[in-house]
């Protein structure tokens, strides 16, 4: 239920307020006093479209806040939305700047609009010249229908619907890319069966490379460890050129002797000593690299043949053989996918033949329990049509069968006439506004849930009709309001006596700027506006007494 309206800014309607109960409220006030702007601003509410015209001409921005109250299941969508409903208390507010930039704050969280109509859509519902045309859809009679039927199968039957879909649009794409995927897989199976038969090593490359210019520079390796063997251990051909190992000895003995005559040179003597056996064991070392360093043409050729293979997979998967068994691993990876996608497209091919099996019985289900709850409805509408001064309405909801869709295997066509004697035809096609004004009543009457408490805001429902007939759509109004909380924007009289709260929405001006804004009436004020409602003035006395009775009339 909406407890409280409040609007700043929001077209002529300056700053106005409203306190709100259950039952019924009615809004009246003169032709272009304002009373759009309600409706819009609940609209507004409910995420209908904001643009920069609904601003008030000087303002930063219009806003509209609502204060409800809402039932449990829809305190945990807001606190989804990471909103807050304390104590079943929500506050929404829709907020449109002069630049045309729109907000939403369910709860306190800013929500994207769709969200915020989600949420009170829940709850709440307009009723105006748009949801008469909507009327006329065969989707929202097919909801409407629906609402009376309650199809046990249609939640399941939707469900297995999108999943039916969503798999055939999968099961299409990988069909028609079979070929694609079958010269794929083969192009990566030979990438991977020519990297798997030379069986590359991780860093291979570099290693072959330095080995192979290793054993071709032999002889130019030989002669500079040959120089420095003899730099270190003397030449074998020339017995006095000085060696280093025999300098480093030399050295030793006499930082010894020294030693031995100053204490302070027995660091010196002990490092000549390390000196000495380094210079030997380097001495040695060389030696051994030159003692290998043997010529090894069979492996020079082996290293070459080698480096030609792994050649052969850098110059088409990589250009290293780190980067050569990197591919390898994700085309390995995106084989099993390729070959993953065959095996498939047999489970979707499987699974939707499961879907098609279980979508045509629970279509069936679905329009037997439309066909049977048709009639049902379309007498009980007939019934209110009747007492709306509509006596020889025909109205029928046609079921047909249509091919299997995301609503069942049906074609619900809401068929009307307002005179006896004519075939009815599709609503929208032969009903008036004031026709279709009271067919939508009807149906909400009808298909309210008592237990729903659920708002209502009509605009225009008494469009086309005179006193006789708002007397009984007032009544209706009433009824719906004993479990719902409803809203209705009228300019009859015998509507808005009806009401258990009544506000007036009226205009002033200053010559420049033009302001509405509303005012709760009391008793004697409410008496003088159906008075004005009814074409007198509201304060002669014939005027008001006729008022009077009216509000009798409906109070009985």
């Amino acid at each position: 239920m909406l407890s409280a309206l409040r609007m700043t800014a929001f077209g002529v309607v300056d700053e106005a307020e409203l306190e709100l109960g259950p039952g019924l409220t009615a809004l009246t006030g003169e032709t272009g006093a304002g009373k759009t702007m309600i409706v819009s601003g609940l609209g507004h509410l409910l995420g209908s479209r904001g643009d920069a015209g609904i601003v008030r001409r000087g303002a930063e921005r219009a806003v509209v806040e609502g204060r409800w109250e809402v039932p449990d299941d829809v305190a945990a969508r807001v606190r989804e939305l990471g909103g807050d409903a304390e104590d079943g208390e929500l506050v929404t507010l829709r907020q449109v700047s002069a630049q045309g930039r729109s907000r939403a704050v369910v709860g306190g969280a800013g929500v994207p609009i769709s969200a915020l109509a989600d949420v009170i859509g829940e709850i709440a519902t307009i009723h105006g010249q748009s949801g008469q045309m909507r009327l006329s859809s065969p989707d929202r009679q097919r909801e409407l229908l629906d609402a009376h039927a309650k199809p046990a199968q249609l939640e399941r039957y939707r469900a297995n619907f999108a999943e039916r879909r969503a798999a055939a649009a999968e099961l299409q794409e990988l069909e028609q890319q079979s070929l694609a995927r079958a010269r794929e897989a083969d192009m990566l199976r030979f990438g991977l069966d020519e990297i798997a038969a030379v069986a590359p090593q991780p860093g291979e490359d570099d290693a072959l490379a330095a080995e192979q210019a290793k054993l071709m520079d032999l002889d130019e390796l030989r002669s500079l460890a040959g120089t420095a063997h003899e730099a270190l251990s003397g030449s074998e051909t020339d017995y006095d050129a000085p060696s280093a190992v025999a300098l480093a000895g030399e050295a030793r003995k006499a930082l010894t002797a020294l030693a031995g005559r100053d204490e302070a040179a027995a660091a010196l003597a002990g490092r000549a000593v390390e000196l000495t056996m380094l210079a030997g064991e380097l001495a040695a070392d060389v030696a051994g690299y030159v003692d290998d360093l043997v010529a090894d043409p069979l492996r020079l050729e082996a290293v070459g043949q080698r480096r030609g293979a792994l050649a052969g997979l850098t110059r088409k998967y990589g250009t290293t053989v780190d980067e050569v068994l990197a591919w390898a691993e994700s085309s390995a990876a995106r084989l099993g996918e390729l070959v993953g996608s065959d095996e498939r497209i047999e489970v979707l091919r499987a699974r939707i033949a499961e879907l098609d099996a279980a979508l045509a019985a629970d279509a069936a289900a679905i329009s037997a329990a439309r066909r049977a709850a048709a009639e049902d409805l379309a007498e009980q509408v007939r019934s209110e049509l009747a007492a709306l001064a509509m006596p020889h309405a025909e109205l029928r909801f046609d079921v047909t069968d249509a091919p299997i869709g995301p609503h069942g295997a049906d074609r619900i066509e809401l068929l009307f006439t307002a005179n006896p004697g004519s075939e009815p035809a599709p609503l929208g096609k032969v009903a008036s506004g004031g026709e279709l004004s009271r067919v939508r009543l009807a149906l909400e009457v009808v298909l309210a849930d008592a237990g729903a408490h659920h708002t209502y805001v009509f605009d225009e429902v008494d469009a086309g009709v005179g006193g006789a007939v708002g007397l009984e759509i007032g009544r209706r109004l009433q009824r719906l309001a004993a479990h719902s909380q409803v809203i209705v924007v009228t300019h009859l009289a015998q509507v808005a006596a009806f009401a258990d709260a009544h506000f007036v929405v009226a205009k002033e001006s200053d010559g420049q700027v033009t302001t509405s804004g509303v005012r709760l009436l009391t008793d004697d004020q409410r008496a003088a506006e159906l008075a004005r409602m009814m074409g007198g003035a509201s304060s002669s006395t014939k005027g008001i007494e006729h008022a009077q009775e009216l509000l009798a009339q409906a109070a009985r």
